[in-house]
This record gives C-alpha cells, sequence and structure tokens, in this order.
C-alpha cells in the first residue's frame, strides 16, 4: 500500500458471545495487528447497541494498551457532546502518561445513539451547536495552556494528546479545516459527501501547532478471504446482519426475510452504507485500496471488517497486512 493502513474495531459481540468475548477479541486483534504492521486501532462510541461493546471508549482503549507494546490506540472517535471536555481531557491524559506517544483523541458530534438513549444520558440537545468551542476547550486542557482560567486537567496538562476530527458531512471537513487538525471521515458507512468534504477540508486548511499540512484518513470496509466466493458469502452475512440490527427492532429476521429486505427500499440504506467496501481475495482488496487512495485524496486508510465470525475477522486483516507487506513497511517507517 501507498499509504498507512489501520483499523476500526467496533468490539462487536457476536452471536453467543459475551461482552467479555468481545473485550478478549480485541485484544487478541492489537497483539496481531501490532505484529502485522498496522499504523493504529480506532474504537468507536456507542450506547445501546446490543452487539456493540465499545461505550466506555477510554477505558477499553486502556485495557488493550496495557496488553500490547506499541501500536497507536484512540478513538474513532469519542462523541463529544455527551461529556464534559475537561473529563474526556483527565481520561485520555491518564492514558497518554500511562501509554506515552501511543493515544489518540478522535471527535464526533453525533450522539452515538438515538433519542431516548440520549435523554438517559442527560445530553443536552443543544450540546452539538457547542462542538467547535467544546473542541477548543478540550485541546487547551491537554496543551500548556487551559482556556478556562483557574480549571486545569490532570492528568492531561501537557500531555499534547494529539486530536482527529471525525465527520460524515461537510461541517467536519471545515471545523477540522479551520483549526488545523487531521480530518477522519466515516465512508465505510456515510459514504455521499467524501469526495466534497475532502476537497473542502484541503483547499481550507490553516496549519496548527499540531500539524503543518492536511492529513485525511478515509474508511473503507474490508473483507479479505483465500477466495473470492468465501469473501462474498461472508459479505453476505454481514449485509443479513445490519438488517436485524438496523432495522429489526429487537427481530431476528431469517436469511430469505433479511434478502428480501435488502432489495426492497427499506434496504437501500443498508446498501448504500457499504458502497466503499473491499470484498475479495488478497489481491483482489489491494487492487481496491489502492484506487480508493487516489478516489479518496487519503493519506491513511482505516479499515473495518464486517466478517461475523471470529477466525474469518482475524484472517481478513491478516491477508490484508500479508498482501499490504505492512510489517515491512511500517519497520521501514520506524527506522527512517
Amino acid at each position: 500500500m501507498s499509504v498507512p493502513l489501520s483499523i476500526l474495531d467496533l468490539a462487536h459481540i457476536g452471536e453467543g458471545e459475551s461482552v467479555r468475548d468481545s473485550f478478549d477479541a480485541s485484544v487478541t486483534l492489537a497483539q496481531r495487528a501490532e505484529k502485522w504492521g498496522y499504523r493504529r486501532i480506532w474504537y468507536a462510541e456507542h450506547h445501546n447497541m446490543r452487539t456493540i461493546a465499545s461505550s466506555a471508549t477510554s477505558v477499553l482503549i486502556g485495557h488493550v494498551a496495557a496488553n500490547t507494546s506499541t501500536i497507536t490506540l484512540g478513538s474513532g472517535g469519542v462523541m463529544l457532546p455527551n461529556h464534559a471536555p475537561l473529563t474526556i481531557a483527565e481520561q485520555f491524559g491518564t492514558l497518554a502518561t500511562l501509554h506515552p506517544g501511543r493515544i489518540d483523541l478522535g471527535l464526533g458530534r453525533a450522539p452515538g445513539s438515538d433519542q431516548q438513549t440520549m435523554r438517559a444520558m442527560r445530553r443536552d440537545p443543544a450540546s452539538a451547536d457547542r462542538f467547535p468551542q467544546d473542541v477548543q476547550e478540550l485541546q487547551g486542557y491537554l496543551s500548556d495552556e487551559s482556556l478556562v482560567q483557574g480549571v486545569v486537567a490532570t492528568p492531561g496538562s501537557g500531555t499534547h494528546v494529539p486530536l482527529y476530527i471525525l465527520g460524515s458531512s461537510l461541517f467536519g471537513a471545515q471545523l477540522a479545516a479551520a483549526l488545523g487538525l487531521p480530518f477522519a471521515f466515516a465512508s465505510h458507512f456515510a459514504p455521499d459527501a467524501l469526495e466534497q468534504a475532502v476537497a473542502i477540508y484541503r483547499a481550507d486548511f490553516r496549519p496548527s501547532a499540531q500539524l503543518d499540512a492536511p492529513y485525511v484518513i478515509a474508511g473503507v470496509n474490508v473483507i479479505a478471504a483465500d477466495t473470492e466466493a468465501e469473501a462474498q458469502r461472508q459479505f453476505l452475512a454481514t449485509k443479513r446482519s445490519r438488517v436485524s440490527l438496523l432495522l429489526g427492532r429487537g427481530r431476528t429476521f431469517t436469511d430469505d426475510e433479511a434478502d428480501m429486505l435488502l432489495d426492497a427500499p427499506q434496504g437501500h440504506q443498508i446498501r448504500q452504507m457499504t458502497k466503499y467496501s473491499a470484498v475479495g481475495t488478497p489481491s483482489m482488496v489491494k487492487d481496491y485500496l489502492d484506487r480508493f487512495t487516489g478516489h479518496a485524496d487519503a493519506d491513511e486508510l482505516i479499515v473495518a471488517s464486517g466478517s461475523v465470525d471470529r477466525e474469518s475477522w482475524l484472517r481478513s486483516y491478516e491477508l490484508l497486512a500479508d498482501v499490504s507487506e505492512l510489517a515491512g513497511l511500517e519497520g521501514a517507517r520506524t527506522t527512517a
């Protein structure tokens, strides 16, 4: 690959698995990804989703960091309107102090939940409107000079944890450009505005203390397998599971029912979510990602595997690392 590859781990709870099984799998993936040569792993904040276990994002990052040595770990992302900036500064300041040079802080403004869950979290409906100011307040807590007189984050102050703005619209691109921060676009599930958002970000970018030139991370789905037929089988299973997750309202559909819904108007969102998906043999996946890198004008790709069983999930990342020769590339970067 001409750009670094990273991983988005949703801490998925598979069928018949416990939450602890999910956490153990995340540790296993991180330990192997470290050897395979992936740049970083990010974990996303979601709430009230029975199949995703990364709700306490900073706690999960700390657990994985304690069981790995070198790979960068972070949030992809923390939904800042759900939290006080000071609290996030203290959490990630703690992580950065315990694991120096290994912690990222990606920030989003979506709730990561439904309306009822937002109320349960005591979230202010207007909090998303304060996102730009909250990002700057958080940045101050992590730097050498707090923007709030008399308030210092301990731990946090002086750690300079690198911030990333996450987005699926033009708003995130404009904010990342204005603040001079790296921009990660969620094209793995919200592909529509990818090209326009990246173009705006690059055109309007203003250098900052953290970053002197634009840096784009683009999300993309990946399922690599030993045969194309096996990869396509896994891809179909992934889409079927999303039908139950997004349309089931607690109900699990049969394969035939899920396929009917995928072909119906109700399935349009799921079909659109998977627009950017590299599916096939390792060489096919690599070719797709090479083309996607140019299409997205990306400096780094963050890949998410939707394989529904654990062995296939791990195997997909291993095959991609092998065909991309990540271990050798990352080693060269480290020694350069």
